[in-house]
């Protein structure tokens, strides 16, 4: 039945395109889910110079895209706008000037001009990598805003070394994987959080040398007991707003609690930093320089070919379940990798 309704579901998209419209997700006002719109007769993007079309295989919701939905963000596209930036597919139509993508390419992006929560999608050339073979459709539209973050806090942002020693909180999500796979990579010592015990196997499997319970009362005191007197050198935070006062207490001296997320204020003691002259830094992958992401996209596109840069899909959802995908990544009780839209 699954495959009848996929195949139905391909030749009304071709039937729209041939009309030059298609399916995507509009946001005509910031609020909650409910403002998830799906629209059937969206005109399909037209690339311009130096810009690529995408036939949309795949799309990555990242937890900012609810952030930016709810008006509660300092970045607020002009509406009406069509949320999405992880996307993965394949390239329908190159702009002028671009040489290094042709049609038929099976590419991924770290961002979108036209919103990746559509059928089509058009990106800037230089936001836009060829996909390995190695990796399929959803894999691909797990790579973006995870692993580009996670590179950037780990190396750009908390300038990690091999043989230092990393937690991070949180690690079972989208970046949460993809910075234990890139921390195990580069030589450094992994733990990582979860809220479940298969959330823990996931973090596991995927590069942590340890896995705390974050949902256990005395997790803190586990994570102070494996890493001894020492402390932890690095932290990757997702929800800063919960566990920044106890991040201050597990750093070593001289340790650094990068900030990918938050959702609200906290309440900190400033002398837990002077103790040992630690860091508190935030991370936004929007202001990475052209050469930063660059050099990002180089680390991680040979971590796909030697195959340690294997990302972890999660739940997956068509373009019609999009307000309860929003619903999801909020509310879950806990992450199991990448969420992902499939058009």
């Amino acid at each position: 039945m699954f495959m009848v309704l996929a195949a139905t579901r391909d030749i009304l998209i071709a039937m729209a395109a041939t009309r030059n419209v298609m399916r995507a997700v509009r946001v005509f006002e910031f609020g909650g889910p409910e403002v998830l719109k799906l629209q059937s007769d969206v005109s399909i993007p037209h690339p311009k110079e130096d810009q690529v079309l995408i036939k949309v295989h795949a799309c990555g919701v990242n937890p900012v895209e609810t952030y930016i939905r709810s008006g509660n963000y300092a970045r607020k596209p002009a509406l009406p706008y069509t949320p999405g930036s992880d996307v993965a597919g394949v390239v329908e139509g190159v702009g002028e000037r671009v040489t290094a993508f042709k049609k038929g390419d099976r590419v991924f992006t770290t961002a979108t001009i036209s919103g990746g929560y559509a059928d089509y999608a058009v990106a800037a050339a230089n936001r836009v990598f060829l996909l390995s073979d190695k990796l399929d459709f959803r894999q691909g539209a797990a790579i973006g805003v995870p692993y580009f973050t996670a590179y950037r806090a780990l190396f750009q942002k908390g300038r990690a070394k091999a043989g230092e020693s990393v937690l991070v909180h949180g690690a079972s999500g989208g970046v949460g994987i993809a910075a234990c796979q890139i921390a195990r990579a580069c030589g450094l010592k992994v733990l990582g959080t979860a809220g479940t015990e298969e959330g823990m196997n996931v973090v596991l499997r995927n590069g942590a040398h340890q896995a705390f319970n974050h949902r256990e009362a005395n997790y803190i005191d586990k994570i102070k007991e494996s890493t001894g007197m020492g402390g932890v050198d690095i932290i990757i935070e997702m929800l800063s707003n919960v566990n920044l006062a106890a991040d201050l207490q597990l750093l070593s001296p001289g340790g650094r609690v990068m900030v990918v997320g938050s959702r609200g204020p906290i309440e900190i003691n400033p002398r837990d930093t002077m103790s040992k002259e630690s860091s508190i830094i935030g991370v936004s992958l929007f202001l990475a320089t052209e050469e930063e992401r660059q050099e990002c996209a180089a680390v991680l596109l040979d971590g796909a070919e030697a195959g340690w840069l294997r990302p972890t899909v999660g739940s997956e959802y068509p373009l019609e379940k999009v307000v309860q995908a929003h619903e999801d990544i909020i509310h879950c009780s806990g992450a199991r990798g990448k969420m992902v839209l499939l058009p």
